[in-house]
């Protein structure tokens, strides 16, 4: 790829529709311009044209939109044409564009030149894609928010703290006649205090993010005919699953998507886990244990009429590190209430009727550490999570270091390369290669 290349794609989603939209980017559209509409366009005002072949026949009829440089999307000249949304149509005009020179555009080529020309930082390039991909309501405010700027105005203020206590810290080393009372009347280990807690605030917010955007990973693990299917049905809110008075009616890994609070839920309904003969159910068992490795939450299913027993006390010997929600079912046959004890740990519940069902959900969210949040959560990703976390054991560090100044300062580097990463000052082109790649074609 050159910077120095016009590139063009179809931006809208494949398939028909009304409306169908290319879009072209690049250093020079004048012979585009002309080319496709033959005549000369006023920026940013819409003009009704006929888009033309190399004959002069026309291709379609649609609007024409120029944006000169540097006041567009990429900050390069842009041309988008906006016709009918059938595909033949659509590849004719693209067709036509690569006649006249341009190149189709790479994943996320459009985008990766807007971060290039200053238009966007990597974090809000990144929302673009998300905003996209956004499974809820919520996911999608929080991906504008991104895009907004504000996941960087907050990242951005972090990082100038540190550039200021850096300053502090390199300037008595530079003039070490300063000594550390410099340091001390400059409030500088007050100053660190200070990023540490912000730090730790942006992550707790960024966390909040991440779980719009990746969701949780929920399995229902248990005996057989516990209920663990009724429950993924209850939850669902239909029949997503076979019900059956049989024990082993599971025998394969079912997947589900719902929403709580706005947050995806990717619940899993599993085989019911014994000792058995049967090969099939077997391997359905072996299913069950392999998806517990990749689970945030485990939910294990008990019959309420007799309780935890052998076999259950079996499971939890054997289930992976990861947080554990016991579900009481069927108290419609004990008579019991509905009911969580106050530690959260333990629910009691009917998969049958529904009576208790949105205590479950509740603990759930509580399990994963969402909370709403008064402002609005922005939208993060599992790598904003991770320069977040490698920031912050920098600052710790620095804390450690004490009056040993030198490494104070390099610390003090290593978080503020850290979170430059995270909105693109700092970064390797492999790093760009691989965000952008994830993009639509169009964008």
């Amino acid at each position: 790829m050159s910077a120095s290349d016009t590139i063009v794609a179809i931006a809208t989603a494949s398939g028909r529709g009304g409306i169908g939209v290319v879009r072209i980017s690049g250093p020079d559209l004048s012979a585009y311009l002309l080319g496709l509409t033959g005549k000369t366009l006023t920026p940013r005002h819409a003009s009704h044209v006929h888009f033309r072949a190399a004959d002069g026949a026309a291709l379609d009829d649609g609007i024409a939109l120029y944006f000169p440089s540097p006041h567009s999307f990429t900050g390069e000249h842009v041309l988008e044409l906006q016709g009918h949304g059938g595909p033949q149509v659509l590849q004719l005009v693209l067709e036509r564009c690569i006649q006249l020179g341009a190149r189709l555009a790479q994943p996320g080529e459009f985008s990766r030149r807007a971060f290039l020309n200053g238009k966007l930082d990597l974090a809000q390039a990144e929302a673009i894609a998300d905003l996209i991909d956004a499974g809820s309501r919520e996911a999608a405010r929080s991906a504008l928010r991104t895009l907004d700027g504000e996941f960087s105005r907050k990242v951005n203020v972090l990082r100038d703290g540190l550039i200021q206590l850096r300053m502090l810290v390199e300037a008595t080393l530079d003039f070490p006649e300063e000594d550390i009372d410099f340091l001390e009347r400059a409030d500088a280990w007050g100053k660190l205090s200070g990023l540490e807690s912000s730090l730790e605030a942006v992550l707790a917010q960024a966390r909040q993010g991440a779980l719009l955007r990746e969701g949780l990973n929920v399995v229902l693990i248990g005996q057989p005919n516990v209920g663990k299917s009724s429950l993924m049905n209850q939850l669902a809110g239909y029949d997503a699953a076979i019900v059956t008075e049989y024990a082993g009616t599971t025998r394969d890994t079912l997947r589900e998507a719902i929403q709580i609070e706005g947050i995806p839920i990717h619940l899993i309904d599993t085989a019911g886990l014994r000792e058995t003969e049967d090969p099939v159910e077997r391997l359905g068992i072996a299913r069950t244990w392999a998806v517990l490795d990749k689970a945030d939450i485990a939910v294990l299913l008990v019959d309420a009429t007799h309780g935890i027993g052998d076999q259950e006390a079996e499971i939890l010997r054997r289930l992976p590190q990861i947080p554990l929600l016991t579900v009481h079912n069927k108290i419609d046959l004990t008579g019991a209430l509905a009911k969580a004890i106050p530690d959260g740990k333990e629910i009691w519940l009917s998969a049958k009727t529904g009576a208790g069902i949105e205590l479950l959900r509740r603990r759930l969210l509580e399990l994963a550490g969402w909370h709403s949040e008064e402002g609005g959560v922005f939208i993060a990703r599992a790598r904003h999570l991770a320069a977040l976390r490698r920031a912050g054991e920098c600052l710790a560090r620095a804390r450690g270091a004490g009056h040993q100044l030198e490494f104070f300062a390099e610390e003090l580097r290593l978080a503020q390369d850290a979170l430059s990463e995270i909105t693109g000052e700092f970064g390797s082109d492999d790093l760009l290669g691989v965000i952008f790649s994830q993009f639509c074609i169009g964008k």
